[in-house]
């Protein structure tokens, strides 16, 4: 089990660095939920998850993320 979520890890964190979005990111959460965005197109549903969560936790920052990032609200469209 935990094979597999450090396994998970190391892959979020080579998508995140590899795709040039810590660039973009503004803070460390938001860093985090780039890399989470990046595996769930890819795939992973955990990320999907656990992206949907991040979201979810940061209701104060929604408003300006909307303005930013409009793909990731692709249900609110």
């Amino acid at each position: 089990m935990f094979k597999r979520s450090m396994g998970a890890a190391l892959a979020a964190a080579a998508v995140f660095l590899g795709s040039g979005l810590a660039t973009h990111a503004q803070d460390g959460r938001e860093a985090e939920i780039l890399g989470y965005h990046q595996l769930c197109d890819h795939g992973d549903r955990r990320a999907c998850v656990r992206f949907g969560m991040l979201l979810q936790q940061n209701q104060d920052r929604a408003i300006a993320w909307r303005r930013m990032h409009p793909e990731w609200f692709w249900w609110d469209r």
